[in-house]
């Protein structure tokens, strides 16, 4: 206590804690959680006064009963029930030693999340036993050598959807404002379902694993030393005392704390321009991948890429605060801040019953803790091309062209803005509807927006429950999804074609206590035919376009539309089957570019079809239902006009879907009587 005090005088702030077993009483119990010397004081004679009042044992009780053991769990008799199904009387020599070694980490030491740390700290703690005399040096090795059996965990988690909670929360504070959630005594029931919540954060956190490895997103994005390091610390301090601050820093790795205990474990010490912030790595199972520790893959003096993560203070604070040893509160030591390293993109997934609307999981990023931020509903993004089903509903609906309307894929200028194509200066020339959309060819989109009008799609875009404004000066290059959006809604908007053109709120909350959320009606957003149109060719983006590897694996109907926005910086799929879908982006938060050759069907595709094919693993096989007012004609594909004569059963014709009354009524030419085959289809479209 003597050398932290001194140490702490010597620097003008609390750089070492120095805290006794008692001291972590008193601070727990009687004082606030600043780290100032004031405050050292005090908690210094308090538990001076304490030990005078109280026996060590006494105040072992009282540290014993309020310790953090992770995963929301406080005291040691609710970590036994939890870890071990078992009172704190019940549990044997090697279950206590598991329970005395976590309190230094809880969640980085946990037997559920890393069982291999827990078992080393266990053997370690078990070893002190045996060197000081406790415990026989041969029954310390040989319960170190069994494995540790925890209890199933039966208790519903909120780490487990921990986005429905915190929207559960939200709810809760405006409905009864000034009154903590915990006191109202409410059971409050989600429409989350807890296999697919499941399912979804782990097809997505996969998904991004996967995609830190093609791009290298595992390392340091730069490195300074001399005149540099000193000119890039003096950046960092204006922007985060700036007006704009950003959300997420290229700190100065200062230094690295390494475990002995956990190779993988230890701590990045992070200048964020003036301010230091800490990683624990432990909370980093997305970037500890690799055959290489992160502690290892890092030099000080490297430029890592990292957020302020206030929701990251609470457990380790309190684990870190309740283990007695001299390095203090983690969360808050020298004036240190919590930190989570952001190297990779994220991403969000929504899944809903198109039908009812309930949502069944939200994902909103990588590792996602309470209070963070839920990109599934709040992150504001551009969805690119997959913002084209909205044009093509508007086109189609009103009745001037069909999937078969033929438009030209070729390059234009418009007010100075030549769009391109993804594949940049391929043009293919007449194109069907459907063959556009399948591919995202986003020269036909453009001319669609142009001919339907930008009006009729604002229309269509609210109609189908787009709820973001829409810039009045968007222009054409809302063809290309020149809107923001968030995930939540953008999968809502596709709920509506899925469901024949109802459009409904999203719904998650069920009950209160005793009171049934009353659910709104669905109203008509647009007719079943238009729907059941816009779906079909939504079809043909797996059957044939852009989404055309996932037909393989999910072997059932399904529908969708994938999504780039601009310089490669989201990457989206919105697919659904009759009934079930999910939306998925990938995206860095400060909307950095994911990297060559990112976009929507190598990158959100992926995360979709892992999931889709797991959540629908033996459900029964539907199509979706056709309704009145929607005919199936025969055409010929090249021109889109029934087949030649003699041609209706060929290779070169197929079946093609239509509203009631907007069929071809024409028969093609056969190819070898045209003079300008290109030419005369251009001219019949327009």
């Amino acid at each position: 206590m003597l050398r932290a005090f001194i140490e702490n005088v010597l620097r003008g702030r609390t750089a070492q804690g120095g805290s006794t077993i008692t001291q972590q009483v008193v601070k727990t119990f009687l004082l606030s959680p600043e780290r100032t010397l004031r405050r050292k004081v005090q908690e210094i004679i308090l538990a001076r006064q304490l030990s005078e009042k109280l026996s060590k044992e006494q105040i072992l009780e009282l540290y014993l009963n309020q310790i953090y053991y992770g995963h929301g769990r406080y005291g040691c008799e609710e970590a036994a029930r939890f870890y071990f199904g078992k009172s704190v009387r019940d549990v044997d020599i090697a279950e206590a030693a598991l329970l005395a070694g976590l309190p230094q980490s809880p969640e980085r030491l946990s037997p559920r999340k890393h069982p291999e740390a827990a078992k080393n700290r266990q053997r370690y703690v078990l070893g002190q036993l045996a060197e000081r005399g406790y415990l026989d040096r041969a029954l310390a090795e040989r319960l170190g050598a069994q494995p540790i059996r925890i209890a199933r965990d039966t208790a519903p988690s909120p780490e487990l959807a921990a986005e429905a909670v915190d929207s559960v929360y939200r709810v809760l504070a405006e409905q009864f404002p000034g009154t903590p959630a915990a006191q109202l005594g409410l059971v409050i029931q989600t429409t989350i379902d807890a296999k697919l919540q499941l399912l979804a954060r782990q097809a997505l956190e996969r998904g991004l694993e996967d995609l830190d490895q093609r791009q290298g997103f595992r390392g340091p994005v730069g490195h300074v030393e001399g005149k540099a390091l000193a000119r890039h610390v003096a950046v960092l301090a204006a922007l985060r005392t700036g007006k704009n601050t950003p959300q997420i820093f290229d700190g100065v790795l200062s230094a690295i704390e390494r475990d002995a205990a956990d190779p993988r474990g230890g701590r990045l010490v992070i200048d964020v321009g003036g301010v230091t912030g800490f990683v624990d790595l432990a909370q980093e199972p997305r970037y500890a991948k690799g055959a290489k520790p992160l502690t290892e893959r890092l030099l000080v003096g490297d430029l890592v890429r990292v957020r302020f993560a206030p929701e990251r203070a609470h457990g380790e604070a309190k684990a870190s605060d309740s283990s007695g040893s001299d390095k203090g509160d983690a969360a808050t030591r020298g004036g240190q801040l919590p930190l989570a390293l952001e190297m990779g993109p994220q991403a969000a997934m929504v899944v809903m019953n198109p039908h009812t609307r309930q949502v069944l999981a939200l994902v909103g990023g990588y590792d996602f803790r309470p209070g963070g931020f839920d990109r599934s509903q709040r992150a504001a993004r551009l969805p690119g091309s997959a913002f084209k089903p909205i044009v093509y509903a508007a086109a189609i609906e009103s009745r001037k062209f069909t999937p078969a309307s033929i438009l030209n894929d070729a390059p234009d200028v418009y007010d100075r803005w030549k769009p391109q194509n993804y594949e940049k200066e391929e043009f293919r020339g007449p194109v069907r509807l459907r063959t556009a959309l399948a591919h995202s060819i986003n020269t036909v989109a453009i001319k669609l927006l142009e001919q339907v009008g930008i009006p009729a799609v604002r229309d269509m875009a609210a109609r189908v429950g787009i709820t973001s404004p829409i810039a009045d000066d968007v222009g054409l290059a809302l063809a290309l999804g020149a809107t923001t959006v968030h995930p939540l809604e953008l999968a809502n908007a596709y709920a509506t074609f899925a469901d024949s053109g109802r459009r409904a709120s999203p719904l998650l909350v069920t009950r209160f206590g005793d009171r049934t959320i009353d659910v709104p009606a669905a109203v008509v957003g647009l007719q079943p035919d238009v729907a059941y149109v816009v779906v079909s060719l939504l079809r043909s983006v797996i059957q044939e376009g852009t989404a055309v590897s996932v037909a393989g694996r999910l072997r059932r109907p399904a529908a969708g539309k994938t999504g780039t926005s601009n310089n490669l910086r989201d990457a989206w799929f919105v697919g659904f089957t009759p009934d079930l879908l999910a939306a998925v982006w990938v995206g860095f938060d400060d909307q950095r570019k994911l990297g060559r050759g990112e976009a929507g069907a190598k990158t959100a595709l992926p995360i979709w079809t892992e999931f889709m094919t797991k959540a629908l693993a033996g459900q029964p096989i539907t199509d979706f239902a056709q309704p009145p007012g929607v005919v199936v004609q025969r055409i010929d594909k090249a021109t889109g006009l029934l087949p030649p004569p003699g041609k209706e059963i060929s290779a070169d014709s197929f079946d093609e879907v239509f509203l009631d009354g907007t069929a071809p009524k024409e028969a093609a030419v056969p190819v070898g009587e045209q003079e300008n085959p290109d030419q005369m289809l251009l001219e019949k479209n327009e």
